[in-house]
């Protein structure tokens, strides 16, 4: 072929190259520039409103987390996911300021989650953390989980349930404590109280929840006094009764205090009932006032 010819072969490719490449109308030609850049890579935290199949563990980690829609058969609720600080270098210990804190938080978005404190109710608040090699890639959440539970008493066992515990304790439901009746020891204190439905003869209500102060675990009497009283001043404005001298002839209490290992967690509410313990009656004593819890006389 002609070297004349050659360039004006040369020249005809090149020209249909460019019209082939040519931008057309909205189209930049740049095909990386308009994609949104991938997310950074971060640590693992789990998410808060769902529920999890599995029992309550104290530490989560990535590959042991499998979140389900509440409405699924579930043992565990997910109520709130709080951040200890970032440059925490090791998880805080068991009765630690910073787990307390952490519970303190997590006991007021569980309240917040359900409608009123979650201890009026048949449930359990638990506060989970990372594993320590979730901790070493940087995770610092903690998990506020509820669970409901059979009992509030010692032999208690986690309930399968369906459905959201949001705003279950708003008004009336099954899961709240209400009417008891007590089973005695030897000792003649109440040793168990068992759900009674207030229309049937009954000695023993729910009244409320006493917050105690930061302290050690009661141990000796003289440790229990104080919660004696904090109850005796719940069952008093339940009842609508004077918190005096007389209250303790009114009535007997009994208080509920969490166990020694969640006291060290932080956890401080007292559950308390009020306990006639030389009668029985058939109707909540809620608001009933000084006729209805007289001062006995013997």
């Amino acid at each position: 072929m002609r070297p004349a010819m050659t360039r004006s072969v040369a020249a005809l490719v090149a020209a249909v190259l460019l019209a082939g490449c040519a931008a057309t109308a909205g189209v930049d030609g740049n095909l990386t520039d308009d994609w949104a850049a991938p997310a950074a890579a971060g640590p693992f935290t789990p998410q808060a409103g769902v529920c999890q199949v599995g029992d309550f563990t104290d530490t989560v980690a990535l590959d042991a987390y499998a979140p389900v829609d509440c409405a699924v058969a579930h043992r565990v609720e997910t109520v709130h996911v709080g951040a200890f600080p970032a440059g925490r270098a090791d998880p805080p210990a068991t009765g630690s300021p910073d787990l307390r804190g952490a519970f303190a938080e997590c006991d007021a978005h569980a309240t917040g989650y359900v409608g009123d404190d979650w201890r009026a109710g048949r449930l359990r608040l638990a506060v989970a953390l990372p594993t320590r090699p979730g901790w070493a890639a940087g995770s610092r959440w903690y998990r506020c989980d509820l669970s409901e539970l059979t009992t509030v008493e010692a032999a208690a066992a986690v309930v399968t349930r369906t459905g959201s515990l949001r705003d279950a304790l708003k008004g009336p439901s099954a899961l709240r404590l209400g009417c008891q009746r007590t089973r005695t020891g030897a000792g003649r204190g109440v040793q168990v109280l068992l759900p009674a439905e207030c229309a049937t003869a009954h000695d023993a209500e729910f009244v409320g929840v006493w917050k105690a102060p930061d302290r050690p675990y009661p141990t000796r009497d003289a440790d229990w006094l104080p919660l004696y009283a904090g109850c005796r001043s719940v069952l008093a404005r339940y009842v609508g009764v004077p918190d005096d001298a007389d209250l303790r002839f009114r009535s007997g209490v009994v208080v509920r205090p969490p166990g020694a290992g969640r006291w060290r967690a932080g956890d401080r509410g007292v559950r308390c009932h009020l306990w006639l313990s030389d009668r029985t009656v058939t109707a909540s004593l809620k608001g009933a006032g000084p006729a209805g819890l007289p001062v006995r006389t013997k």
